[in-house]
């Protein structure tokens, strides 16, 4: 399963890092829109492989019977890291919107990296359901 989800948000990747205005357009045809679309696509899809992988650990504990540790995984990812790194970005750092989308693909990278060394450590297999 963790293959093929790897493999289906790889390919998602390209497609919107190659033809993200072709999509963009389909939807809106506002240049403003389009333009800021398909950057925002382009940038989400360089984090689609880590967040295929993040998503595949997170709700293997969940399947294991440790609903605990990814709730607080993705607590702490997206609500203490990724909320303020994005207003930082774009706000402290002028970034505007590609801050934004830089935070998200930043924090998809952390939760898969975390992710990966608490399932390493292995405390899941202990939990009695």
């Amino acid at each position: 399963m963790c293959f093929l989800a790897l493999c289906f948000f790889f390919i998602v990747a390209i497609v919107f890092a190659v033809w993200g205005r072709s999509f963009m357009l389909f939807f809106i045809s506002t240049s403003a829109a389009v333009e800021e679309g398909t950057r925002c696509l382009q940038i989400l899809a360089s984090g689609y492989i880590f967040f295929a992988y993040g998503m595949v650990l997170t709700q293997a504990f969940n399947g294991a019977g440790d609903t605990k540790t990814p709730t607080i995984i993705n607590l702490v990812i997206y609500w203490v890291i990724q909320i303020p790194l994005a207003y930082i970005l774009s706000d402290y750092l002028k970034l505007q919107s590609l801050g934004v989308y830089l935070a998200i693909v930043i924090a998809e990278v952390l939760l898969a990296v975390t992710a990966i060394i608490i399932f390493k450590k292995g405390r899941w297999k202990t939990i009695k359901v």
